[in-house]
């Protein structure tokens, strides 16, 4: 996309991180903004901040068919289709995987994975009907994954199935999408460890998936996940500023650190040469010594 002004954005996950400060670029660029979230406090205070802006604004949770439903019902009734649709909701879960409860996999792949099904098969028809009516028309599909869906660290199980089935999802989509369109695009967003709201996540877990007494291993996950997360260097409104970009340049992956694509060399070298996953942990023995010894403590 090389226009944005007076364009429509639907920004799952719009209350915070990500999706607030893609909402804030948008702005910028003269977008109409749709903003989602599920956490009210966040959406309305986001709102607030966009006042003067065309604006819809919708609590939904995104893992809930009906309510994505009414949603783009909603966007078509008041803007018609959107331009640029970001299926940014996320949530974060940790621990060893066999100790994770049916419902921490319901919720996590409810909203990570179900998420962005709902927004690509509610959002894609609206789009390509727009393109097919205008040739000049032109949209953009980004996805939010991680690179814990290009690698599978150990202890967070639940959270790389969930981001890898996104990797999965939109490099599908961008293959379907280059078989019926050229004015349509779309992005998978992989970022790593980014000061955002994620590691606290379970403040918005609904009381149907509610959560047991986490475990040794999960707890070792949640303390590892706030340490990495908060010491991150890359800020959320880099990341933003890294999907216009790739929007501007038609560009699919978007890595927030490029250097961890080291380890997915790697990982592909291991299934390129038939040999076991390696150790995570090789080039910082000590940690992954440190992880074992938690772990194996009785």
């Amino acid at each position: 996309m090389k226009n944005y002004q007076g364009k429509v954005a639907v920004i799952t996950g719009a209350g915070s991180g990500f999706g607030l400060e893609v909402a804030r670029i948008a702005a910028r660029r003269g977008m109409k903004l749709v903003l989602v979230d599920v956490q009210d406090d966040a959406l309305q205070k986001a709102a607030a901040e966009f006042a003067g802006h065309e604006l819809l604004v919708r609590r939904v949770d995104v893992a809930k068919a009906e309510s994505m439903e009414a949603l783009a019902a909603a966007v078509q009734e008041r803007f018609g289709a959107p331009h640029f649709v970001f299926n940014n909701a996320g949530v974060g879960s940790g621990g060893l995987i066999w100790e994770n409860s049916l419902a921490d996999w319901e919720w996590v792949l409810g909203v990570n994975l179900m998420g962005v099904v709902h927004g690509v098969r509610l959002f894609t028809p609206m789009m390509l009907a727009a393109a097919e009516a205008d040739p000049a028309w032109e949209g953009h599909i980004v996805n939010t994954a991680s690179m814990a869906g290009m690698l599978n660290p150990p202890n967070m199980g639940v959270y790389n199935v969930s981001k890898h089935a996104v990797v999965s999802l939109s490099e599908t989509l961008y293959q379907d999408l280059s078989l019926v369109s050229d004015q349509l695009h779309c992005s998978v967003l992989c970022p790593y460890f980014v000061p955002t709201g994620i590691s606290q996540s379970h403040r918005n877990r609904p009381g149907e998936f509610a959560a047991g007494k986490p475990s040794k291993s999960q707890l070792i996950s949640q303390a590892s996940i706030d340490k990495a997360v908060t010491s991150g260097k890359v800020s959320a409104a880099d990341v933003a500023a890294m999907v216009f970009e790739a929007m501007d340049q038609q560009r699919f992956y978007i890595f927030s650190h490029p250097q961890a694509l080291a380890g997915v060399q790697t990982r592909l070298e291991d299934v390129m040469q038939l040999r076991n996953p390696t150790d995570p942990f090789k080039d910082k023995p000590e940690i992954g010594a440190s992880l074992k010894a938690a772990l194996r403590q009785r």
